[in-house]
């Protein structure tokens, strides 16, 4: 039986010899490497994390003391020691979430993927303590990169404004968030990295200037008075200390002695304490050590040894798609550049970042900076482009609101993984960018429904000058092409009869599905129309008289009903005057599990087959109807 399998909680942890603990860190390596390999999962950070977490399950009494992880990716290694090592359907249905989960275990505190909130939770949590009159731990473990997002900062500003609260910050400092650390912090995290003889220089002239006669241990005391000095000209830590931080590091996040000493020194101090951790991302996995290792921040399945892909993905991605075309209209257009917020590869920028390195800028885990500077962009006689993923754009909805669309500035917001994506749970899913972004005046909305589309709608919203506009599209490869069989107005038309029953209006990659439901009701004697409005924001005009010339109209959508696309075509019809029945299928307002996109949208009934019957539930009631009153007259 391995170390690990004795564990089933931070005791067990705690009652193993300390002298066994490297020997532990490396069977967790090697089960994080076997175990992400057969589901896929995040695995760099979670390999540089490994003493770092062992040893704040060792210090620290879990759950008593809250442990908040930011962001959540970093946190396998905390389910193993607390309890969870069952990883055979990790962020699969039914199987262990990617992040922390309250639903799995009492010792995962908050559930956030969205980095740089952990301090404002600590925060919340301290101040709870004190009010309440507490005495537990309260630790939050934040990567570098999340330090670059100005959430982080604020709570920074509040936590050292409370000299007598404690609250232990963890920096896992392993200069990469998605991406390497970019910014005035990560220049500042990396002098850190150069002073690694600070300690040893202190400890050596500690020990030289006391044993020197007469005037070595007053010239010492003098010297350690003035340690401030010292440590602003060896490892300007006094960043944090000027902020009221006591400062503890930097330490060797691989050295589990070290960082235990370092926490119990931090959990002694009654007091906001700051413990300096240098880690090594993907570390005891040679591929993941590579110049390229942001590609192992989130892997799929693999080959554990040569780490070559299983399933190779033959389709190309709707990324890589958006990618090539932005190095296409780089070289037409010397007036489009392109921001990233710490996702340069992840988004397809990075070939844009090749061709054109003066036009394009990562700006770290910032998305209302981005949103913003990309405003100042704009009006600087610029066309921007904001390449970020759809969940992420909720946190700078007042920037796009406030300052770009108020604005009129000519920005272009490119929105991956919208809609359903899967295996990275509730935080993630793009589910909310329809209803959030359809309130916001004069901004425009495109919803490809292939390849072609996201080339043609990309290139439309670039020549769109005084306005916003938004391109979103999922996380999944690009299907095959779906040609129109006409344009009404701006509306492609995908499928017709000579008089069908049902307008069936399909946004973006919801197309193929409905062609398919026009099959399965045409079998049943029901004719249907199906059109793309290619541009959901605002509703094409041509839509309303497209709509009365049917009996019902269906909207599909793979965004929150709520505030969606049907609700918007809803009202377009009532203003316009069409009062033809109207059925909204989408995603109810509800936070969705884990699962892979297909088995999801199954369970919400978002399938050809279950669409086809309920809308042909309701012609049925409704010709039903129609024939009482027939009756009755």
């Amino acid at each position: 039986m391995t170390l690990l399998e004795h564990i089933r909680e931070p005791r067990d942890l705690k009652a193993l010899p300390e002298e066994r603990m490297d020997e532990l860190a490396e069977e967790i390596r090697e089960f994080l490497v076997q175990a992400v390999a057969r589901t896929g999962g995040h695995l760099g950070p979670n390999l540089g994390v490994v003493e770092l977490t062992i040893a704040l399950h060792r210090v620290f009494d879990s759950p008593t003391d809250r442990i908040l992880w930011d962001t959540g990716h970093q946190s396998y290694v905390h389910k193993l020691l607390t309890g969870r090592q069952d990883f055979s359907k990790l962020r699969a249905k039914g199987g262990l979430s990617g992040y922390p989960s309250r639903a799995e275990s009492p010792h995962d505190i908050i559930e956030n993927s969205h980095a740089s909130t952990a301090l404002a939770w600590a925060d919340g949590l301290a101040k709870a303590n004190q009010v309440r009159g507490r005495d537990d731990h309260v630790v939050a473990v934040i990567g570098d990169g999340a330090l670059t997002g100005g959430m982080a900062w604020e709570a920074l500003n509040n936590i050292a404004a409370a000299k007598d609260r404690p609250l232990i910050i963890v920096v896992n400092d392993n200069g990469r968030s998605d991406a390497p650390t970019v910014g005035g912090l990560a220049s500042h995290l990396n002098t850190f990295r150069t002073t690694e003889g600070y300690e040893k220089f202190l400890a050596w002239g500690k020990d030289v200037l006391q044993r020197t006669p007469v005037v070595g241990r007053s010239l010492y005391e003098s010297l350690h008075g003035a340690k401030k000095g010292f440590k602003d000209t060896f490892a300007p830590q006094g960043m944090f200390e000027d902020l009221g931080l006591k400062y503890i590091g930097p330490i060797d996040g691989h050295d589990i002695e070290a960082v235990e000493s370092a926490l119990r020194r931090a959990a002694g101090f009654h007091g906001p304490v700051l413990v300096h951790c240098l880690t090594e991302r993907g570390r005891g996995h040679q591929p993941a050590l590579e110049d390229d290792a942001e590609h192992f921040h989130t892997v799929g399945v693999m080959d554990p040894l040569t780490c070559a892909p299983v399933t190779p993905v033959a389709a190309p991605s709707w990324t890589s798609v958006f990618g090539d075309e932005m190095v296409r209209i780089g070289a037409e257009r010397e007036d489009v550049v392109a921001l990233t917020a710490a996702m340069l590869q992840p988004l397809g920028l990075d070939r844009f970042a090749r061709a054109y390195p003066d036009r394009v800028w990562d700006v770290g885990i910032a998305e209302q900076h981005a949103a913003v500077s990309a405003a100042g962009l704009a009006t600087g006689g610029l066309h921007p482009v904001f390449a970020v993923h759809a969940t992420f754009l909720n946190r700078a909805f007042d920037q796009v609101l406030m300052d770009v669309a108020l604005h009129r500035c000519g920005v272009t917001f490119v929105l991956d993984r919208a809609g359903i994506t899967g295996t990275d749970g509730a935080s993630h899913h793009g589910m909310w960018d329809l209803s959030m972004l359809g309130v916001v005046p004069g901004l425009r909305i495109a919803a490809p429904r292939d390849a072609d589309q996201l080339r043609a709608e990309l290139r439309e919203a670039l020549d769109v000058a005084d306005a916003p506009t938004v391109i979103r599209y999922p996380k999944e490869t690009v299907g095959d092409p779906v040609p129109a069989v006409a344009r009404i107005g701006g509306v492609d038309v995908l499928h017709r009869t000579p008089q069908p029953d049902v307008l069936l209006v399909a946004v973006g990659v919801m197309a193929p599905v409905c062609l398919r439901v026009a099959e399965l009701l045409a079998a049943r004697g029901v004719d249907a129309t199906v059109v793309d409005p290619r541009w959901v924001k605002p509703v094409d005009p041509a839509l309303a008289p497209l709509a009365a010339q049917h009996a019902l109209v269906a909207v599909v959508e793979d965004n929150c009903r709520t505030g969606g696309v049907g609700s918007a075509i809803d009202q377009a019809l009532r203003d316009a005057d069409v009062d033809v029945p109207l059925r909204s299928f989408g995603i109810p307002e509800q936070f969705l599990g884990h699962a892979r996109r297909g088995e999801l949208l199954a369970d919400l009934g978002l399938t050809p087959a279950e669409i086809a019957g309920r809308i042909s539930a309701v012609l049925s009631r409704r010709n039903a109807a129609s024939a009482r009153k027939e009756d009755i007259s």
